[in-house]
């Protein structure tokens, strides 16, 4: 496996911080914000200097009991061929339910959500696994992510279940420290056990990231410091091995340059520690990886049906205001229903930033009670516009009783509900010249 060094996510809030950092050998870019034809200057510029850069998907849900779709998987392998990435990531995750497979609505969850550790499970994801190697370009490594509920009856650990990913497919890991605390936090395991479990010479690289605590819960936010617990936790994996990578993410709350430089340091020194405590040297490599076993069985239709019906259920519990399933903690739902809710307002304000502008301090109370029992199911980007539909037929709310808002919010709602802006379409472009040339008469 090609040594990496050390690294942090690209993002393009903190573009020019990334760019001056000094002793940063790569950087990791969410794959679905890119356009292969339209690069971002700043990860050119890094490309030129010889940076590596990775892409890492977000939306492929490797664990959803469908196959991987194979538009995302050639959108992935574009964007690894016009990075020269070494490699691609994606998650051990399902993001969407529903739909053919279990004649239900089509789910869309917005975030990561765990997979259950079960032998079904493991065979739809070592299946996707598979179809998603073959349609990529460079290999794949997948990350293990945090989680705020369990699923009940599960049968084998996190560890268990990613060796025998690892050994039947041979597909690469993206083992995340950070996760591996939350999952400690949340839900009881052990992250030395874990460790202890991993096949460690199929470790690509490492994820480092900070979260808070709130009523027992760790929240895996990506916009907090690294706690010491996580330090530790990447202290004991480089004791056992020396990661061809480390990088440290974080997506909000973006902290000055100096305070991004000292935490890229405390991962380095963290590093040092495990390496220094294994008696080995700092930079020994991992062995290679073992190669897929040849033969695993598929999953056949059954299994994914089930696999299917089992996640479909759990995402209308926390989208959709069903029941919760059984065997699952209630409580623990509500956290991650109300983090689900607060993550697509979140997203929803960036993808459409004149809605919080239009509504103000209204914008947030007002998409949280539109989300509750609605679920997502076409992109934020629709998701915005059905939540200005929603304002404007309401008979209640900021749209209904200031007159003002509700202009702007038509406004907003007309310009961009059809295919084409309203503004580039030639009517509404003869109109406004028309109105500018009559005005300066």
């Amino acid at each position: 496996m090609r040594r990496l060094g050390t690294g942090i996510g690209w993002r393009p809030e903190i573009a020019e911080a990334v760019e001056r950092m000094p002793g940063i050998d790569w950087v990791e870019a969410v794959s679905e914000n890119l356009c292969p034809g339209h690069l971002p200057e700043s990860l050119l510029r890094l490309r030129e200097r010889g940076v590596t850069v990775v892409p890492h998907g977000v939306s492929l849900g490797l664990g959803g009991a469908e196959r991987p779709d194979a538009g995302r998987l050639a959108a992935l392998a574009d964007r690894a061929e016009a990075l020269g990435s070494p490699l691609v990531t994606e998650h051990i995750a399902f993001v969407r339910a529903g739909g053919a497979l279990t004649a239900s609505p089509h789910l869309e969850a917005g975030h990561l959500l765990p997979v259950p550790r079960t032998r079904d499970a493991l065979d739809v994801l070592c299946e996707n696994v598979r179809v998603a190697q073959d349609a990529l370009p460079v290999p794949l490594a997948v990350e293990n992510i945090a989680a705020l509920v369990a699923w009940p009856d599960e049968e084998l650990t996190e560890g268990q279940f990613l060796y025998e990913l690892a050994d039947r497919t041979g597909v690469r890991l993206l083992i995340d420290v950070a996760n591996l605390h939350t999952n400690h936090v949340n839900i009881g395991a052990d992250p030395a056990e874990a460790l202890g479990e991993l096949p460690l010479e199929a470790i690509a690289y490492v994820h480092v990231a900070g979260g808070f605590e709130r009523d027992g819960v760790w929240h895996d936010s990506h916009a907090h410091p690294v706690p010491r617990p996580v330090l530790d936790i990447l202290t004991d994996l480089a004791s056992r091995v020396a990661p061809p990578g480390v990088l440290l993410e974080r997506d909000e709350n973006f902290p000055g340059a100096g305070e991004l430089e000292a935490e890229v340091e405390a991962i380095r020194d963290a590093v040092a520690r495990g390496r220094a405590e294994s008696g080995g040297p700092a930079d020994r490599e991992a062995p290679a990886a073992r190669a897929a076993s040849p033969g695993a069985n598929a999953a056949d239709h059954a299994v994914r049906q089930r696999l299917g019906l089992a996640q479909a259920a759990l995402l209308s519990a926390l989208v959709a205001g069903a029941p919760a399933p059984e065997g699952f903690d209630r409580v623990r739902l509500g956290v991650q229903a109300r983090a689900l809710a607060a993550k697509r307002a979140d997203v929803v304000a960036k993808v459409a930033p004149e809605l919080p502008v239009i509504l103000g301090p209204a914008y947030r109370p007002a998409f949280l009670a539109y989300a509750r029992g609605r679920p997502m199911g076409a992109g934020y980007r629709r998701d915005a516009l059905d939540f200005a539909e929603r304002l404007l037929s309401a008979d209640a709310g900021p749209a209904a009783e200031d007159a003002g808002v509700r202009r702007e919010l038509h406004e907003w709602w007309l310009e961009r509900s059809g295919p084409v802006p309203r503004s580039r379409r030639p009517g509404v472009r003869w109109a406004r010249a028309t109105r500018r040339v009559l005005l300066r008469r």
